[in-house]
């Protein structure tokens, strides 16, 4: 873990924490579903890209290819796409606590259904996250939050659990990148065909949405992608998973920072806890490897 892993893993959590916030500003300007499969379409493509320069095929094993499929199907259509859907309603840093208690379900999901083994500093983890969602959801419910939003948002939580856990027996034959720009294509196909169902297709064009896209295409979409990989080569995945400990304080701060959203003491009390708690299961998980 040196300067350079450190700066890479501060960018990456940085980054992918921003992006709830660009998101608030896009699903406020033009349908959220259609948004969301334009960004995916661009992004694949960049990707691609990327991978054919760097001398990657499409050649993918059976494992990658199934892992592709309900990678994109669950983290693009379901947890990203459920998630510009409900932050219509509800707030950016909202949406970005309840995403960043994935690493808690993952080594739930893995206990309960891969058997994985829980160390008691993980369980003392998972037990710290969901006191601090307590606290947190508390809060927010007595304060008047939309419930269907946060459904929305925990439902596409668990599709992103799905997601990663789905992943685990994709490094293996390389190609990774290759990977991430098709798993694009299937959430940018998916989402278009749900919004020509489901959307009416009104666009307020304004620079705060032209920017707001643009940033969420290059930066989470396809920048934070390369720097995770990057990190993930450099260190471990068990180290550069500790760096998810950081999310919800970055997705809290950027939005009140940026888009003037209002943070309780309950709200600071809950995220410490539950950065704390991931924080833990990591530390477990590196200890017991």
């Amino acid at each position: 873990m040196d300067i350079r892993a450190i700066f890479m893993g501060l960018s990456f959590a940085f980054i992918w924490s921003s992006a709830f916030s660009s998101a608030r500003i896009i699903v406020s300007e033009a349908p959220p579903l259609a948004s969301l499969s334009l960004r995916f379409l661009i992004s694949g493509i960049l990707a691609v890209i990327l991978a054919r320069m760097m001398g990657q095929s499409w050649h993918l094993t059976r494992d990658q290819w199934r892992a592709t499929f309900i990678f994109g199907l669950c983290q693009n259509a379901l947890y990203l796409g459920l998630f510009f859907v409900a932050m219509q309603t509800i707030e950016a840093s909202l949406a970005s606590i309840i995403a960043s208690v994935m690493p808690l379900m993952v080594a739930f999901a893995g206990w309960a259904f891969m058997g994985d083994r829980l160390r008691p500093l993980a369980v003392a983890g998972l037990i710290a996250g969901m006191i601090g969602v307590v606290i947190i959801m508390g809060s927010r419910f007595n304060g008047g939050v939309d419930l269907f939003g946060i459904v929305l948002c925990v439902v596409g939580t668990v599709a992103l659990s799905i997601a990663t856990l789905s992943m685990r027996g994709a490094s293996s034959g390389g190609n990774l990148m290759m990977i991430v720009g098709l798993q694009m294509f299937v959430g940018a196909a998916v989402l278009a065909l749900v919004s020509l169902m489901l959307e009416r297709i009104e666009v307020h064009f304004t620079w705060p949405l032209v920017l707001a896209f643009a940033y969420t295409t290059l930066a989470p979409g396809v920048l934070a992608t390369w720097i995770w990989f990057a990190l993930v080569a450099r260190i471990g995945p068990m180290r550069a998973a500790t760096f998810h400990f950081l999310n919800p304080f970055f997705g809290v701060a950027i939005a009140s920072a940026l888009l003037g959203e209002k943070l309780g003491a309950a709200d600071i009390a809950g995220v410490a806890i539950i950065a704390g708690g991931i924080l833990a299961v990591q530390l477990s998980r590196q200890t017991q490897r």
